[in-house]
C-alpha cells in the first residue's frame, strides 16, 4: 500500500528567517546545501545532546533550530512520508517559552528546546493521535502517554507525530490513512516499523532522536533497515502504568537515535518509577547519565568491551534464518568485537520456548487491547490485527498454563546463560529492506515462511526473553542496504549494554554514513 501523508494545516517562518524570541540571541540558520538537493544546515547532523548543549549556551535559540527542524522536514518528508501530523503554531509557542525561561536565566532541563516528532501510537495532549487507523482518524488524547511527559518534563518541543502500521501490527510501516513511509538509504524500500516513521525522520536529519516502542522488534528492526540505534529496554525502566495495563510487559516504550550515547540521554529522561506502574525498576533515569555517554570518542575507542564475556552467533546457532546478505555482514562483526577486547564464544542460551512465550503473549495482549475493537469493527480493522486479536480471544486455559511455565522455564536459561556471559550478540533483522510496496517479505533466500512474524523472529525471540537488547548499525549489503546487529544484555543490564553498544560504535562508525536525499 503505498500513498502520500496528509498533513494539519501549518504556519511557519520562511527557511533561513528563524527570528529568535525576545531577549534571545543566537546564530541565524544558513542553508549550507548545494543546489538541488534537499535543504542541510549546519544544525541537521548535530546529535540531541550537541543541539541541546548549543541551546543551553544560548549559541542557537530553540525557535532557531525549530525553524531547522520544520525545514529539513519540508525538504524530504515528501519523499519519505515519516511524519503524518504536524503543529507548526503549537511548536513555535512552546520554543518561544523555552526562550524566554532562557532569557530569564532559569535552570534548563536537559533537553531544552530540542525540537522532536512522536510516535504515533503515543499518546500526545492536544495532537491526533491516530495509531495509524480509519477509526482514530480525528483522535486528539487529553492527556500525554507516560513516555511522552517525561520527554517533554524534560524540554522536549513536540512538533508532530511519526507514521506507524495500523495499530503497531507489523514490521511495515503503511496503513489505509498515511501510506507507507520509506527507506532514507533507497526510498523503492521500507523503512521497516512499527516505529518506522521514527526511523525515517531521524536517519535523514529531521531530528537527532525520538521515541518509540518495541513488542516484536518495532524499535530494533527500524534501526537495522535505518542505519540508526534501537533500543529496547528492560520492563519496568519506562513503566507501564494506570490508566493502562500496569502488569503487561511484552510491549516496551523505548528510544532510537543515530548515537548510543543519544539513547542514554533520552532513556535518563525518560526512565524511573511512577505511582499506578508496580512493576516499575525503582532505579533512578540518572543511572543512565554517565560520564561515557557526556563525552563519548575519547582516547579509548572501544573500552565499553573490554573484557567482556560474549555470545556470538549470527542465526543462534541456526535457530533462525538470516539472509545471505545480512548473513555476510553480521559474520564480520565478531572480529570488531574481538578488537575491542572481548572473549568471544560461540555458545547461546536455551531459547527452545521463547516461540510458545511470545506468540501465546502477544495474542493475549493484542485480545486485551484491541478485543473490543475487533469485535465491533471486523470489516475495518488489518487483517493481521484480526488475525493476532481472535488467537487471544480463542486462547485456552491450557494454552495459557503451557506459556506459563514455558516462560518459567526461559527464564532460567536466561539466568543460567548470563552466569557465565556477559553479552549475546545475533543479528538484529533477519532480512535487509524489502520492497515498500510488500506487506512483508514471504521468504527468505527462496525459503518460504509460514507467518507474517516468522521473518522477526530475531527479534520477537528476544523479546520473550525480557533482556534488554539494542540494534547498532553493523554495515552495508553489497546493493547499500544498512544492516544492523543485535547486542543483548542480563535483565536489568541496561546501562551495561548501551556502554558495551556503543564501544562497536565507536570501534565501527557504520553510523556515520548518511543517506542521500
Amino acid at each position: 500500500m503505498t500513498g502520500g501523508a496528509p498533513q494539519a494545516p501549518r504556519s511557519q517562518p520562511a527557511v533561513g528567517s528563524a527570528p529568535s524570541a525576545d531577549g534571545v540571541i543566537g546564530s541565524s540558520v544558513t542553508d549550507t546545501s548545494a543546489a538541488g538537493s534537499a535543504y542541510e544546515s549546519e544544525l541537521t547532523w548535530l546529535s540531541t545532546r550537541q543541539l541541546a548543549s548549543k541551546i543551553a549556551s544560548g549559541q542557537v535559540s530553540a525557535r532557531e533550530a525549530l525553524a531547522d527542524h520544520l525545514a529539513r522536514l519540508d525538504a524530504v518528508n515528501s519523499t519519505l512520508n515519516a511524519v503524518v501530523t504536524r503543529d507548526d503554531d503549537r511548536a513555535y509557542a512552546e520554543a518561544d517559552a523555552a526562550d524566554r525561561a532562557y532569557a530569564r536565566g532559569e535552570r534548563l532541563t536537559p533537553l531544552h528546546g530540542v525540537p522532536m516528532t512522536h510516535k504515533d501510537t503515543h499518546d500526545t495532549a492536544g495532537m491526533r493521535t491516530t495509531y495509524g487507523s480509519p477509526l482514530l482518524a480525528d483522535n486528539v488524547p487529553i492527556r500525554d502517554a507516560l513516555v511522552i511527559a517525561r520527554l517533554r518534563a524534560a524540554g522536549v518541543v513536540t512538533t508532530g507525530k511519526s507514521n506507524v502500521p495500523e495499530f503497531a501490527a507489523g514490521s511495515h510501516t503503511y496503513n489505509p490513512l498515511f501510506g507507507t513511509t520509506v527507506n532514507p538509504y533507497d526510498t523503492t524500500k521500507s523503512a521497516a516499523g512499527s516505529s518506522g516513521g521514527a526511523a525515517a525522520a531521524i536517519a535523514a536529519g529531521v531530528q537527532a532522536s525520538g521515541d518509540g516502542s518495541d513488542m516484536g522488534g518495532s524499535l530494533r528492526t527500524p534501526g537495522s533497515f535505518n542505519n540508526i540505534v534501537g533500543m529496547r529496554p528492560t520492563n519496568g525502566r519506562i513503566p507501564h502504568a494506570l490508566p493502562g495495563r500496569p502488569w503487561a510487559w511484552l510491549g516496551q516504550s523505548g528510544f532510537m537515535a543515530r548515537t548510543v550515547a543519544d539513547v542514554a540521554l533520552l532513556m535518563s529522561a525518560g526512565c524511573g518509577p511512577t505511582a499506578g506502574a508496580p512493576a516499575s525498576l525503582q532505579e533512578p533515569g540518572s543511572v543512565f547519565d554517565r560520564p561515557e555517554f557526556r563525552y563519548p570518542y575519547d582516547h579509548r575507542p572501544g573500552a565499553g568491551l573490554r573484557g567482556m564475556r560474549i555470545g556470538f552467533s549470527t542465526d543462534l546457532g541456526g535457530l533462525i534464518r538470516v539472509e545471505s546478505a545480512v548473513a555476510e555482514v553480521v559474520d564480520r562483526t565478531a572480529d570488531s568485537l574481538t578488537i575491542g577486547g572481548g572473549h568471544v564464544d560461540g555458545l547461546v542460551p536455551d531459547l527452545r520456548d521463547a516461540d510458545e512465550v511470545f506468540r501465546v503473549t502477544r495474542a493475549y495482549d493484542f485480545a486485551a487491547t484491541y478485543g473490543t475493537t475487533v469485535r465491533d469493527n471486523p470489516d475495518r480493522v488489518k487483517e493481521a490485527v484480526v488475525w493476532n486479536t481472535e488467537m487471544g480471544l480463542n486462547l485456552t486455559v491450557d494454552e495459557l498454563v503451557s506459556a506459563e511455565a514455558a516462560r518459567g522455564r526461559l527464564q532460567g536459561a536466561i539466568e543460567t546463560y548470563f552466569a557465565h556471559h556477559d553479552l549475546l550478540v545475533l543479528t538484529a533483522s533477519q532480512v535487509a529492506p524489502f520492497d515498500k510496496d510488500l506487506e512483508y517479505p514471504t521468504d527468505i533466500d527462496g525459503e518460504p515462511m509460514d507467518d507474517y512474524l516468522e521473518w522477526m523472529r530475531a527479534a520477537t525471540i528476544i523479546s520473550a526473553t525480557g533482556c534488554p537488547s539494542v540494534s547498532v548499525p553493523a554495515g552495508f549489503t553489497r546493493d547499500g542496504l544498512p544492516v544492523g546487529v543485535q547486542l543483548v544484555a542480563a535483565p536489568g543490564k541496561d546501562v551495561e549494554l548501551l556502554l558495551a553498544a556503543q564501544a562497536f560504535e565507536e570501534l565501527t562508525e557504520h553510523h556515520l554514513r548518511r543517506p542521500s536525499l
